[in-house]
């Protein structure tokens, strides 16, 4: 604009009017509000347009008393406020919490006769939703209704969506009830509002349903609720359902955008598929979407999980090549890689690189490696790398102190174990089911007299088991020659509806297969035999506590 003016040619209104939209929409409004004084300058009056544009700034800006002094400086000027300049004003107050400089604003809006009746009860109902006051909301659309004005998809969507960003899914239904009920059609809007409500409530058979329904109805489907409920079906392991999802939009040609697609790889590289992964990696390049150090990320975890770090590493290289640097993330991804292959010398060369190029190690990465040195039996590594830990400012976590106690309970050293437990505590860090379950394990190789004041000490800590403990205790009894204790726990836990898993019928299996096999075991009562029935029955005790309440879930109203 300035060069226009440099050449002599002089900016028009719709000049200014296309440059102040242009920075109200960036933002900023310092450089809008400098290109609006400049209109007087140029011997231009500013328009209805170029005020909108400003109030509508002002607004996103939460800046409420320029936006009204603006609408003030209209009327002075004699330009006439539109059903743009209203609606943007009205909703910015009660989005705000000005309620009341809103209600006037809607008596301004009836006094000038600008807009019909029931689009001025859809903005009221909307402005009602933004200051937080749904049932007010709801209530003002129900009086509407029984003055004769005909109720409209605008105002319900409204509700709709304010009680779906409040997660009252049931609000929702019933207002969706009454659409139907109204005979009024929903539109794209009403059903991405419920399809989000859905998602976030993990009830994804019905979004599934929904999303379907939409798609065969060809109404536009919303890619953010669609991309949740993608990343819903992986977080609940439903592989197949995600699968099917991707496929059908893929077949209807209704491509995903960048973030579907990051969502996708990322599901299935981590459902352990990273070929599959890989090959929509390959496809999202070649229709044209620029990945991300997240989409990287996802591949290269894959890759390492699967053992193929050499994948991985060509990966990383490619994220350089690409001008993506790999973060903290990529690298303690590949030092988890290394560490798992136990090559541990590799994992330091990495390490050691990080600060080469900039990255600061966290407390991930430490954890990581003092992981790989514990699998590999070298404590006093392990050790060193805790130390580093404490060095560079970091205090040991849950996870640090587990993996020392898991390392010592392996190679034998239970008193140091039990040092490390109590550093533990002394640090303020509460024990979690992995500590337990690592200690328990210990307990039950380690001579009677130790195991028995270790249990304690355990118990005294608000001991909460789970399926893993209960799998450690029966493993123990195979061990210790009593395969009948574990298929008589077992029973006792079965009928009190314990979930077991594969581990714990693989442990039963053995069991009856010992006994049927006339392996020697120990018949008699034993004091080791003893203190495993006094874990057990602590552990079976705690689950008979904590048995949850059976609920009958009635079914949600059904959409179609």
């Amino acid at each position: 604009m300035h060069l226009m003016i440099e050449r002599g040619c002089k900016p028009s209104i719709v000049t200014f009017s296309t440059l102040i939209d242009a920075f109200c929409k960036e933002g900023n409004m310092v450089q809008a509000r400098k290109i609006f004084d400049g209109i007087q300058d140029a011997c231009l009056s500013p328009n209805v347009v170029i005020y909108n544009s400003l109030i509508n700034g002002y607004v996103k800006a939460r800046d409420i008393g320029q936006a009204n002094m603006l609408y003030q400086e209209m009327k002075i000027r004699g330009i006439a406020p539109d059903g743009v300049t209203f609606n943007v004003l009205v909703l910015g107050h009660y989005k705000y919490g000005r309620e009341e400089d809103g209600d006037r604003l809607l008596r301004d809006m009836t006094e000038s006769g600008l807009l019909p009746d029931c689009s001025l009860y859809d903005i009221t109902v909307a402005g009602l939703c933004w200051s937080g006051h749904l049932d007010e909301a709801l209530q003002f659309f129900e009086n509407m209704f029984e003055k004769g004005i005909p109720p409209s998809v605008v105002a319900l969507n409204s509700i709709i969506a304010a009680y779906s960003r409040e997660g009252l899914e049931e609000k929702v239904y019933e207002v969706y009830k009454m659409m139907d009920k109204f005979g009024l059609i929903p539109s794209s809007s009403t059903c991405s509002s419920l399809l989000l409500g859905l998602c976030k409530k993990r009830r994804l058979q019905e979004a599934g349903e929904l999303l379907y329904m939409m798609i065969e109805k060809g109404l536009p489907v919303n890619r953010v609720a669609f991309t949740m409920l993608l990343d819903g079906y992986f977080r609940m392991g439903d592989l197949v359902g995600a699968q099917n999802l991707w496929n059908e939009l893929v077949r209807r040609r209704m491509f995903p955008d960048a973030v579907a697609f990051s969502a996708y790889i990322n599901g299935l590289s981590k459902a352990g598929l990273v070929q599959d992964a890989y090959n929509v990696f390959l496809e999202m390049l070649r229709i044209g979407f620029v990945p991300n150090n997240f989409i990287y990320n996802s591949l290269i975890s894959g890759f390492c999980g699967h053992g193929k770090l050499l994948e991985a590493l060509k990966l990383e290289k490619e994220m350089r090549q690409k001008g993506l640097l790999p973060d903290i993330f990529t690298v303690n991804i590949i030092i988890n890689g290394f560490c798992k292959q136990g090559r541990l010398k590799s994992a330091i060369d990495v390490f050691i690189g990080m600060y080469r190029t900039g990255l600061i190690p966290d407390i991930i990465t430490y954890n990581t490696l003092i992981a790989g040195y514990c699998k590999a039996l070298d404590m006093v590594n392990a050790d060193g790398f805790v130390s580093k830990m404490y060095a560079s400012g970091w205090d040991p976590d849950i996870t640090t102190y587990n993996l020392q106690i898991h390392g010592f309970s392996n190679i034998g050293k239970m008193n140091q174990a039990v040092i490390i437990l109590d550093e533990l505590i002394r640090a303020g860090i509460v024990p979690d089911t992995v500590t337990y379950n690592i200690m328990m394990n210990g307990v039950c190789r380690d001579i009677m007299d130790r195991a028995m004041i270790v249990a304690a000490k355990l118990l005294k800590m608000a001991f909460v088991p789970n399926v893993i403990t209960v799998n450690t205790l029966l493993s123990h009894f195979c061990k210790q020659g009593m395969p009948e204790k574990t298929l008589l726990w077992s029973q006792k836990l079965s009928e009190i509806s314990f979930n077991f898993d594969e581990t714990s019928y693989f442990l039963m299996d053995r069991a009856y297969c010992n006994i049927q096999g006339n392996a020697g075991f120990i018949s008699e009562t034993s004091g080791k035999s003893l203190f495993l029935d006094f874990l057990m029955y602590i552990t079976y005790d705690y689950f008979c506590r904590n048995r949850p309440c059976r609920k009958t879930i009635q079914s949600p109203l059904k959409l179609i």
